[in-house]
C-alpha cells in the first residue's frame, strides 16, 4: 500500500536538505557545537546522509557525509550510536562503504576500540558489584546502540565476535546484582543511580530502573530479540529476554484508555511493588511511551515463540494509536518524541503482527504526519532522530514499503 501525497512531501523535505549549511551557520555555537552537529545521527549531518542514501541520492549523501567527517571523528567516552564514530559509521554503512573505503576502515577501527573498551569497563563494574550508568547499556550512548550497529554487520566474523561480546554482557546485565545499597538484590541488574534530566533529587534517591526504549531496558530487549531472530546467540540469551519481559510484566498497568508502563521505577515504588505516579499513559512516543515499549516486547515475544506475549504487546500498541487523548499529547513530529516515531514504530510492528488491525491504522497516521510536515523548512532541525530527515525518511519508508535498515538505529528492525 502507498500514500502518494506523502511522496510529494518527501521530495519537498529532501530538496530542503540538499546542501549542508556553511560551517559558520548561525545555528552553530563554537567549534565544539559544530563538531557535535556534524557527527550527530540525531540532529545533524550524519543523519541527513542516511535520508539521502535511502532516497537513492548517493551524491547528496556523500556531500553530507563529507560535512560529518570534516573534523576528527569522536571516539571519546561520550560517543555512541547517535554521536561520534559509531553514528558516522552507521551512516557510512547506509551510504555504502565502497563509496568511501578509507573512511569506512578508519571508522570500523574506532568502533572496535570503543566497543572493546566499554565491554572491559562494564565487566569490571559487574565484578565489583556496583551499579551501571544508563550510558553503559542504553541505545543512545551505550552498548545496546553499539550492538545495533554490529548486528547490521554480523555477517563479518570480526563484527560478529564483537556483537557476541555485547550480547554476553547484556546477559550479565539482566542478572541480579548483589550491590551494597538500599535496593540490594531486589533490584534488577540494570538498576542505576543516574539522575534523570530535570528530575527532582528526592524522588530518585536510592536509584531507579529506566523502562524506556532510548535510555532504559527496552533498548537491550530488542537487541537481544533481534539477534536471536538473526541466529546470533550466546548462552543465557533466551533467559535474559525472559527476565526483561517478566520485569516489564510486573510494571504493566491497565487503564480505560489502554495498557501503559511508567517511564521509571523509583526505590520507593520498587519496595512497595506499586507505581505511585502518573495515573495513566503518557504521550505515545517511541522513546518512553507505549509504542517503543510495546514494539520491544513484541520482538521479545516473537524471539521466544510466545504468541500470548506478542498479542499483549500488539494490543497495547493498538490501544495507544487509537486513543485520542494519547495522540493529543504528541507535540512534535520527530522520530524520538513525536508523530514520526509513532508512525515508524507502528509500520515496523504491523509487518510482524499477528493481528491485521494494526496496519489498518497506518493510513490515518501517515496522512496526519504528511499534513503536519508540510510546514517544515530548511530552518528546522535537520537530523534523523530529532529533525526533518527523520520525518522525511519515515514517510519515504511507508510510501515505498521498504526500509534500507535505517530503523535499526531505533532497534525497530
Amino acid at each position: 500500500m502507498t500514500w502518494t501525497p506523502s511522496s510529494r512531501v518527501v521530495e519537498r523535505l529532501g530538496d530542503a536538505l540538499t546542501t549542508p549549511p556553511a560551517p559558520d551557520d548561525s545555528r552553530d555555537d563554537g567549534p565544539r557545537s559544530r563538531r557535535w552537529w556534524d557527527q550527530s545521527l540525531s540532529r545533524g549531518a550524519a543523519g541527513v546522509a542516511v535520508l539521502h542514501a535511502a532516497r537513492g541520492r548517493p551524491d547528496l549523501a556523500r556531500a553530507w557525509l563529507s560535512r560529518a567527517v570534516r573534523e576528527d571523528v569522536s571516539a571519546a567516552p561520550g560517543c555512541g550510536l547517535w554521536f561520534g564514530a559509531p553514528a558516522v559509521a552507521f551512516a557510512v554503512q547506509e551510504v555504502g562503504e565502497h563509496r568511501c573505503p578509507e573512511t569506512a576502515h578508519a571508522l570500523r577501527r574506532a568502533v572496535t576500540a570503543v566497543t572493546r573498551a566499554r565491554l572491559a569497563a562494564a565487566a569490571a563494574r559487574i565484578d565489583a558489584k556496583t551499579r551501571p550508568t544508563r550510558s553503559e547499556f542504553d541505545l543512545v550512548r551505550g552498548l545496546s546502540g553499539l550492538g545495533a550497529h554490529l548486528l547490521r554487520r554480523s555477517a563479518d566474523p570480526h563484527d560478529r565476535a564483537l556483537l557476541l561480546g555485547v550480547l554476553t554482557y547484556l546477559v550479565r546485565l539482566t542478572r541480579p546484582l548483589r550491590a551494597r545499597d538500599a535496593a540490594g538484590s531486589s533490584a534488577p541488574g540494570w538498576w542505576t543511580n543516574d539522575m534523570p534530566a530535570g528530575a527532582g533529587a528526592d524522588a530518585f534517591t536510592g536509584g531507579h530502573a529506566d523502562l524506556g526504549a532510548a535510555h532504559g531496558i527496552s533498548g537491550p530487549l530488542p537487541l537481544l530479540a533481534l539477534s536471536t531472530l538473526h541466529r546470533v546467540q550466546v548462552p543465557g540469551q533466551t533467559e535474559a529476554i525472559e527476565r526483561i519481559c517478566t520485569w516489564l510484566d510486573l510494571w504493566r498497568r491497565p487503564a480505560a484508555t489502554g495498557t501503559w508502563w511508567p517511564q521509571r521505577i523509583t526505590l520507593s515504588e520498587l519496595l512497595a511493588g506499586q507505581v505511585t505516579a502518573p495515573a495513566g499513559p503518557g504521550r505515545p512516543s517511541w522513546c518512553y511511551g507505549t509504542p517503543g515499549l510495546a514494539r520491544a516486547q513484541q520482538l521479545g515475544g516473537i524471539a521466544l515463540g510466545d504468541s500470548v506475549r506478542q498479542d499483549h504487546a500488539e494490543h497495547a500498541l493498538l490501544q495507544a494509536v487509537t486513543d485520542p487523548a494519547q495522540l493529543g499529547a504528541l507535540s512534535d513530529l520527530s522520530l524520538c518524541h513525536g508523530w514520526a516515531g509513532l508512525t515508524a514504530t507502528l509500520w515496523c510492528a504491523a509487518r510482524d503482527a499477528r493481528r491485521p488491525d494494526l496496519r489498518a491504522q497506518l493510513p490515518g497516521l501517515v496522512a496526519h504526519l504528511a499534513g503536519r510536515a508540510c510546514v517544515l523548512t530548511a530552518q528546522d532541525p535537520a537530523g534523523l532522530i530529532d529533525g526533518t530527515a527523520g520525518v522525511a525518511l519515515t514517510l519515504h519508508t511507508v510510501t515505498t514499503g521498504t526500509t534500507s535498515g535505517w530503523a535499526r538505529c531505533l532497534l525497530l528492525v
